[in-house]
């Protein structure tokens, strides 16, 4: 229920002076019971006006880009190992800790996600050697135990359990994979969210330990030669700290089991051919390594190595890295290729081993008006359409030829279709926005589809209704956008909503079920999710249309979207947040800059948010694809300086109540990020709303975090967003 805000507005004002205070309080207890609360609220809550921000430091640093000199006052806060910086940390969460524990409704939300939240969730299962292997949390575990059992009927056993990895769970497990016979398995472990990875190597049947651990492995696969050996990557240790300093040629080695990883053979990169991305792949026969290479995230060169005999050449299949490539199998001497050379939508293609090049290639899967990605099982190809962001999947043989299309539960998203080739059968995953993530078992001759796993939850779908509309952008662009929310809700511009985004690097938002969302959807919250330019949702020429000179498309998306939802009486300005991760935080932090009137709260999250600087940290700098960067030409500078979140802040600016989060381990997104928008709002941000930051610490950029450290965080994001709103949702 909302707060009577006139009431709570007076009282803001007259809050310097305690007697006028206590006069209104006086004047309107009577007869409007939530005056009190709000007064109290003001009382014991910390609001703009009370907050004193941590003072942040101003250095005098100036970078010079084409004749015009750019002010950096915040660089110092780029040092991870600093005292400085940590000591910035440290008071800054105390402010905003302080502020969120004061919040009368926070501890009820954090209640209610963690009862929702224990529930039981498993994965689909994978068959290894004898067993079928899969991952399941009993429901407020921090981490998925890996199981295993003969077959579905017999017993199981726990195969590995992270949750013993350390005792406040924050290291975490971040891949498994099994040799030949899956005798050996090979699985990678993170601490404190770092993409930085150790390797370690068991013995299957009993569990214990073999050989030595592989260290410092970083963008990484791990798959096996046979049962003797390993291919993984990593980057060369960078000077400084680990967790900023750039990683820039990426490696491709051979550890082979029991020997030491100083002696590990380098397969490719290193200064001859030097790389960002490498990642190697052994196919189901063991016969070949394929190994992907690539400068950006986008467009790739593909390689084939013959492991029949070991000093066989690297042999090139595609040599250059203008499109996205990947191979599905190899056959005899025959490639099954899947690209977007020539097909903005993706193909299916095959070509030879003797002879690759572009003019040999023909169409087994021919490009078409929807997104296509393909997999393999059973000797049949799965290939899975995007139409309108949803999946739909067809069964077809080697050849191309149609079988079935795959009967699935209703719209929603689908994944999983890959087996082995002498595989009868397979597990693949369905879920939607109502729909919690579910389990099916297909029959590859058959095609039947039956339900095989899924949760039990507390939540009736039938309560809540997913609707899809497409409404127009800036430039007369049609979007779409999903709306989920309560049956019966009205239609009155009252409507607390949470407007998510992404936009870029060719990520399609799918359709999905998150139990963090129900929290806010049960409590007559309404969910928005566009699917803008800068995604994979309509193939290369939507990605293309949101990247480098073409990025204010994305932001121009994203307003249109929440003016969608106000012209429609969903919600009011008053009344939306906007929330976005990584490219994401990018994303919002650019829109609150540009329209600060247009929302009440903005949620930046581990962001992307010094254009300028983004490259010269970690592996950013293979971001350059979808942002450019000033060092490219005049107008690249220009472009990136004019939307830039970190050099956009404006003085004397009224900006929505903003809670930006991080990590102080993400080596993916440096909290640098966050750190110098953080200051610069703090510095330049005028009126009532709160400007603040929250960071995790031991925590990365979100992969692996622990279910109670997610369970606090969201409780914060929540609390922060209703009470902004001037919401109570448990009155």
């Amino acid at each position: 229920m909302a707060f009577q805000n006139q009431y709570c507005d007076q009282f803001a004002k007259l809050l310097s002076n305690s007697i006028d205070a206590f006069k209104l309080i006086f004047n309107y207890m009577k007869s409007f019971l939530p005056v009190l609360i709000c007064a109290l609220l003001f009382i014991i809550t910390p609001v703009h006006a009370q907050l004193e921000y941590p003072e942040t430091k101003k250095g005098i640093t100036v970078d010079e880009f084409f004749g015009t000199q750019v002010s950096d006052p915040y660089r110092w806060l780029e040092d991870d190992l600093s005292t400085d910086t940590k000591d910035w940390i440290k008071a800054q969460n105390e402010v905003t800790f302080g502020f969120l524990d004061a919040i009368p409704f926070r501890n009820t939300i954090e209640k209610r996600l963690t009862d929702l939240w224990n529930y039981e969730r498993q994965s689909a299962p994978s068959k290894h050697g004898d067993y079928y292997y899969y991952s399941r949390n009993d429901g407020l575990q921090n981490h998925a135990v890996v199981y295993r059992k003969h077959s579905e009927h017999s017993q199981e056993e726990v195969f590995l359990d992270p949750n013993n990895f350390s005792e406040d769970g924050t290291t975490s497990l971040a891949g498994l994979s099994f040799s030949e016979d899956a005798s050996l398995a090979a699985y990678a472990i993170s601490v404190g969210g770092s993409d930085w990875r150790s390797v370690i190597f068991i013995d299957t049947k009993t569990r214990e330990q073999v050989g030595d651990s592989l260290h410092n492995v970083k963008f990484s696969g791990l798959s096996w030669y046979k049962n003797e050996g390993i291919f993984y990557s990593s980057y060369e240790q960078p000077d400084g700290s680990q967790l900023s300093a750039m990683t820039d040629q990426h490696n491709l080695f051979y550890h082979k089991l029991g020997t030491p990883q100083t002696d590990d053979q380098r397969i490719f990169g290193g200064s001859e051919t030097p790389r960002r991305y490498i990642f190697g792949s052994v196919t189901e026969d063991h016969r070949y390594l394929v190994i992907s290479a690539a400068v950006s995230t986008t467009g790739n060169e593909l390689y084939i190595k013959d492991l029949s005999d070991w000093n066989n050449p690297v042999l090139p299949v595609v040599a250059d890295f203008e499109n996205t490539h990947s191979i599905i199998d190899i056959e005899d001497s025959r490639i099954l290729l899947y690209t977007n050379y020539e097909a903005p939508n993706y193909r299916l293609i095959e070509t030879t081993l003797q002879n690759s090049d572009k003019s040999t290639w023909s169409d087994i899967i021919p490009n078409s008006e929807s997104v296509l990605s393909v997999s393999k099982a059973g000797g049949n190809l799965f290939a899975s359409y995007l139409i309108d962001v949803q999946t739909v999947v067809r069964q077809l043989d080697y050849e191309g030829n149609f079988i079935r299309e795959v009967e699935l539960p209703t719209a929603g998203t689908a994944g999983g279709f890959s087996a082995e080739k002498d595989d009868t059968e397979l597990y693949y995953s369905f879920t939607s926005f109502t729909y919690p993530s579910s389990t099916f078992k297909y029959n590859i001759e058959t095609g039947e589809s039956s339900l095989f796993w899924s949760p039990s939850i507390d939540f009736n779908p039938e309560d809540y209704i997913t609707e899809q509309v497409f409404y127009e952008s800036k430039d007369g662009t049609k979007v779409p956008m999903f709306i989920t929310h309560k049956k019966g809700i009205e239609l009155d511009g009252k409507n607390p909503t949470y407007l998510y985004g992404y936009g870029g690097f060719n990520v399609s938002l799918r359709p999905s079920f998150s139990i963090s969302r129900l929290v806010w959807l049960e409590n007559g919250g309404v969910y928005a999710q566009p699917n803008i330019r800068g995604g994979g949702e309509y193939g290369r020429e939507w990605h293309l249309a949101g990247t480098r000179m073409n990025k204010q498309n994305v932001f121009d998306d994203f307003i249109a979207a929440a003016e969608y939802l106000i012209d429609n009486k969903y919600t009011s300005s008053e009344k939306l947040a906007i929330a976005g991760g990584s490219n994401g935080g990018l994303l919002v932090g650019a829109v609150m800059l540009q329209r600060p009137d247009l929302v009440k709260v903005a949620l930046p999250a581990v962001g992307v948010l010094d254009m300028l600087r983004y490259h010269t940290f970690t592996a950013g700098a293979g971001w350059a694809f979808d942002y450019g960067t000033v060092d490219e030409d005049e107008d690249m500078f220009r472009y990136l300086l004019n939307y830039s979140p970190v050099h956009n802040v404006k003085s004397g600016v009224s900006y929505p109540a903003t809670l930006i989060t991080t990590g102080d381990h993400d080596d993916r997104v440096v909290p640098a990020h966050s750190f110098k928008f953080a200051a610069a709002l703090q510095a330049g941000h005028t009126g009532a709303n709160p400007v603040m930051i929250r960071i995790e610490t031991l925590a990365g950029h979100g992969a692996g975090k622990p279910t109670s450290m997610t369970i606090r965080e969201l409780a914060d994001i929540y609390a922060f967003t209703w009470f902004n709103m001037g919401e109570n949702p448990f009155e």
